[in-house]
């Protein structure tokens, strides 16, 4: 099953046409973690198996940091993209990195490709 937590900078909208796609997808809003500190978040996504998908480069190094194994982290790195276009991004993630999503990964995506980087960091 696709689990993913949605940051604060990802519109909520891409959650809820995550779900309509057969995802278990949500935002912080939905669980009011909208202000909750980047720790929180990554806690709240090891528990619950859900990958944090966020704009902000703070979760990779949080991650990094604390040498953990979960949660997968991945980091947006486009402007203006909407809620569909993050639908449809996180799916073809999906299609080519499910197996590094799985064991644990910081993933990286911008314009010129994607970087994958197996947890924990060194």
């Amino acid at each position: 099953m696709r689990r993913v937590l949605l940051d604060q900078g990802l519109p909520a909208t891409a959650a809820i046409m995550l779900r309509s796609n057969g995802w278990d997808a949500t935002h912080v809003r939905e669980i009011a973690m909208s202000e909750a500190a980047d720790a929180e978040i990554l806690d709240f996504a090891a528990r619950e198996s859900r990958v944090v998908i966020a704009l902000d480069r703070d979760f990779p190094q949080m991650v990094a940091l604390t040498a953990v194994t979960r949660p997968s982290v991945v980091l947006v790195r486009q402007q203006g993209l909407r809620a569909a276009d993050i639908a449809v991004l996180l799916a073809s993630i999906w299609r080519d990195h499910e197996n590094s999503l799985d064991r644990g990964c910081v993933l990286t995506v911008n314009a010129r490709g994607t970087r994958v980087r197996l947890l924990p960091l060194a």
